[in-house]
């Protein structure tokens, strides 16, 4: 019977069979039922006591589940029909009596709710279809995964950060509550992936879930968590979490049953839900920088990757993988959610139902030494600002973008264009060498002290700009191929290789990328980020920026920076597009413009988009291209497809050509519905990410104006303005903080009021004073404020070596101790030498090995601010034979020394 002519109910009650029989159900009415069938059965209209149950479901003959069905307009109340399966669960069953049924289904076959009365507090969720027969049956043989989750142990914390602690405990908390999406905001780079990966640990081995998804949105982010996976060692075991559970980067559509934590793209999982194999390529693109269809092809059943195949999942960069196509790959399982990002917005809040676990700001983690923070350099030119005019006649270089072949030819009209142009239709070799040179030339006073550039990344528009900038930087700095490369996915090098050069090695100093390395990867010694491409994605800004935040130390940061002299403090934006003070949007407008690029109309086609307009559109767009393209474009498409233009053009609109659909179906002797899926998978068969990066390269204009008529000139290059008056008043915010606590605080009172005492201010008392800033002022961090000190009264290019060193130069310039701004450790460097210059006038000199124990005190005094003869039983002393030692080398003079070193290395 047509469904048209059925009521209601019989409508929704045949699309909860179909869901039934996907799901692996035998569907079977109560007077026919047939064990032979299959294991699981689902038997209509079963006989309870209370009345009978519209789906009764059994497995190997035993009662398991109860289906409550409603007409689609009942959805709406449908929270009320729980309490009528309720009361068929705990009826007395024809044939089996008093049961305790454990699984309750309400369904519309539109929305499903589902109950696990095992669970301590049992709570309907809505799920995309109903669970397995063999999945419910192995369900009753253990406690159900809510109940387990209440097991979970305290946290061992030890080499944990307190974020991390926070976000691990607050997730506890979550899942113990069976909140089903959790929200885990954490600065970049203060170790979201090492928190999530924490998490997971303790579900498998104290929750005993059953696999746990790592989706990721490119194939890099994904290799990167894997490395993480395989170095992880948990604080109970000794061995590496690969070695405790299998882990598996999905490189193709096959799971490894045994496997317990799976890591794929989000772009890979939805074609394997399709039943697709899906090309490599669509792995390396990010999500966000595609356009995605309003109303992309629905997320259907698939029997191998069941609703309830993964227990939770973690979704990384979440804020740009909860929307339009993909928010359907994660509505489909019946999992927990727990979303990482660094960068939230209001949707992101909205999707995660506002349970957020973990709120760690950029500014806090600065503030606790987690992230460093950065200044901004504005670069600005003529022609960045302006554009350019060529006039006419006048003779320019034409160069194609894909062979980059060059010619000369005399303009017939003149050429005017903006900023917007440059490096698209128009290249000008002068303004991106001004703003290179500009860039080079400032550098000893962006990074004062250095000799060698520090790790710099750029931001490129496109390859070929890529390509520019780096036979630019190149000459500008006179330097091999070595010194400056590309990272991005289309290099003949292979871009990990580079990637890891850049992060591990002296070689290259600047890299040159268009998005690979733009989110989400780790390259610690990176000091600098030059932007010559601008950003409208707030979120995507942010995340361009994280790329900068890691902190490291002196010894990881002099490995490939040899001249550094501190840890690394801070970064650098050197911004020589606007891009700082550009308008900034959210990640993703919920609805886009139907003005699609070719590109992404495509990209979508091969996705598995059933919108006919992008199939009518592309096909408009391929003839058109036809038009355009000489005979040698037209055979290498034929090459590189198997297929002419025209026949591609016409395969996609016979994709929703009533007629074609009519022919094919009579011709195969199939549905009409069959036949037009069939044709669409034949026109979407023809793309793959080659094909369109191809078809996308060769449609556009096939050449550039390369500019060589207007040359360029830098009419700004400095610290940014707006910079430094922030600068400005954070330095005058820290001295009237200090100011208005002088009189509570000891170490500040010593300092302000009774300078004389400074040789009493002992470690613990500074502690005191940095974790009160830490804990109502975190803006001003130490390192911060030395940091916008710097650029208001200039720098000599030293750096503290740590914050509490920091924190006592400040609070001496402040309080006019010091007249200039000077690293602690060189004030008591230099006031050790007077001391022993003076100890040494006319006297016995020292002998060397007493020298080295003064020394050895100094550098206790530089880092801890005061030495005691309690600090001898510590190292570094203890191990040179500690109280007895010193005594036996100093004799009755020992506390004499001890208390004048504290005295004149602090003055």
């Amino acid at each position: 019977m047509a469904d048209a002519n059925l009521n209601p109910e019989q409508k929704a009650r045949n699309k909860i069979d179909r869901m039934l029989e996907q799901a692996g159900w035998v569907v079977q009415d109560y007077r026919k039922i047939d064990f032979k069938a299959g294991s699981g059965i689902a038997v209509r209209e079963y006989p309870t006591d209370s009345g009978p149950a519209d789906y009764m479901l059994l497995v190997d003959k035993k009662p398991v589940g109860v289906i409550e069905a409603k007409r689609e307009d009942e959805a709406h109340r449908i929270s009320k029909v729980e309490e009528q399966s309720t009361r068929y669960a705990t009826s007395e069953l024809k044939h089996f009596g008093e049961v305790e049924i454990p699984f309750l289904y309400e369904s519309t076959g539109e929305i499903t709710r589902f109950t696990d009365q095992r669970d301590p507090k049992p709570r309907a969720r809505e799920v995309f279809s109903f669970h397995r027969p063999k999945t419910l049956i192995k369900r009753t043989e253990q406690r159900s995964l809510r109940d387990r989750l209440q097991d979970l142990p305290e946290l061992n914390v030890e080499g944990l950060r307190e974020c991390q602690v926070t976000a691990i405990n607050n997730l506890d908390t979550s899942f113990n509550e069976a909140r089903p999406k959790a929200l885990v905001q954490m600065a970049t780079g203060s170790g979201k992936t090492f928190t999530a990966i924490t998490t997971i640990y303790r579900l498998l081995k104290h929750a005993g879930a059953k696999r746990v998804l790592f989706l990721v949105d490119t194939k890099n982010l994904g290799e990167q968590a894997e490395q993480e996976f395989m170095q992880y060692t948990p604080s109970d075991d000794n061995r590496k979490f690969t070695e405790l559970y299998p882990v598996q980067r999905l490189q193709s559509s096959y799971i490894a049953p045994d496997n317990k934590v799976t890591i794929s793209t989000i772009q890979r999982l939805y074609s394997m839900m399709k039943g697709e194999e899906v090309d490599d390529s669509v792995d390396e693109e990010n999500p966000n920088e595609r356009y995605m269809p309003d109303e992309p092809l629905p997320v259907v059943y698939n029997e191998k990757i069941p609703i309830e195949f993964f227990d939770v999942i973690v979704i990384d960069e979440c804020h740009r993988s909860i929307y339009n196509l993909w928010k359907q790959v994660l509505d489909y399982f019946d999992s927990f959610l727990v979303g990482l990002t660094a960068t939230p917005d209001k949707r992101t809040f909205a999707f995660f139902n506002e349970n957020v676990v973990s709120e760690y700001s950029h500014e806090k983690a600065v503030a606790d030494g987690v992230n460093v923070g950065y200044d901004v350099f504005t670069i600005e030119t003529k022609i960045s600002k302006e554009g350019a005019k060529i006039e006419a006649e006048e003779f320019v270089d034409k160069r194609e973008k894909l062979t980059r072949k060059t010619r000369w030819e005399q303009l017939e009209d003149e050429v005017e264009y903006t900023s917007t142009s440059l490096d698209k239709d128009i290249v000008n070799p002068s303004q991106i060498r001004n703003i290179i040179k500009a860039f080079k030339n400032k550098l000893p006073e962006i990074f004062p002290g250095r000799t060698e550039i520090p790790k710099t990344l750029i931001f490129a528009k496109t390859d070929s700009h890529a390509d520019d900038i780096i036979q630019m930087v190149r000459e500008e700095f006179a330097e091999g191929n070595e010194f400056c490369k590309k990272v991005t996915y289309k290099i003949e090098e292979d871009p990990k290789s580079v990637l890891a050069q850049f992060r591990n090695e002296y070689y290259p100093r600047i890299a040159v990328t268009v998005d690979m390395i733009a989110t989400g990867t780790d390259v610690k010694p990176l000091e600098c980020l030059l932007f010559m491409r601008d950003v409208k994605s707030r979120n995507y800004f942010e995340q361009m920026k994280g790329r900068g935040t890691r902190t490291l130390d002196k010894e990881g940061l002099i490995k490939v920076t040899p001249s550094a002299k501190t840890d690394k403090t801070h970064f650098v934006i050197v911004d020589a597009v606007g891009v700082t003070k550009s308008v900034k949007t959210d990640s993703r407008p919920l609805e886009r413009k139907r003005t699609v690029p070719l590109k992404d109309l495509l990209m979508g086609i091969m996705m598995g988009s059933e919108d006919e307009d992008f199939y009518t559109s592309a096909a408009n767009r391929l003839a058109r291209l036809e038009q355009q393209l000489d005979d040698s474009d037209k055979k290498d498409f034929k090459e590189k497809t198997g297929k002419t233009i025209n026949r591609v053009t016409h395969e996609l609109l016979d994709a929703f050509n009533p007629d074609a659909v009519e022919d094919l179906s009579e011709s195969k002797g199939i549905e009409p519905g069959e036949a037009r899926k069939q044709l669409i998978e034949k026109a979407s068969s023809t793309f793959t990410g080659d094909i369109i990066d191809y078809i996308d390269n060769v449609r556009k204009i096939k050449e550039q104006i390369i500019d060589v008529v207007n040359t360029d000139e830098v009419t700004y290059a400095g610290w940014d303005k707006e910079q430094k008056k922030q600068a400005e008043t954070l330095v005058e915010n820290f001295k009237a903080f200090l100011e208005e606590h002088k009189d509570e605080i000891a170490a500040l009172s010593i300092f302000y009021n009774e300078p004389y005492r400074r040789r009493e201010v002992t470690f613990k008392m500074m502690k005191e004073v940095l974790d009160l800033i830490k804990q109502k002022k975190p803006q001003m961090a130490p390192l911060n404020v030395w940091n916008a000190w710097e650029q208001v009264e200039g720098g000599n290019g030293t750096s503290p070596k740590n914050e509490l060193m920091a924190l006592v130069s400040l609070i001496r310039n402040a309080s006019g101790i010091d007249k200039r701004l000077t690293p602690y450790d060189k004030t008591v460097n230099k006031n050790f030498q007077d001391w022993i210059f003076g100890k040494h006038a006319g006297k016995p000199k020292f002998s060397e090995e007493q020298m080295n124990w003064l020394r050895m005190i100094k550098d206790h005094i530089a880092t801890s601010v005061h030495f005691s003869k309690d600090d001898l039983d510590y190292a570094p002393f203890d191990a040179k034979g500690g109280v007895g030692k010193m005594y036996q080398l100093f004799g009755d003079e020992m506390d004499d020394i001890i208390e004048e070193m504290n005295e004149e290395l602090v003055a």
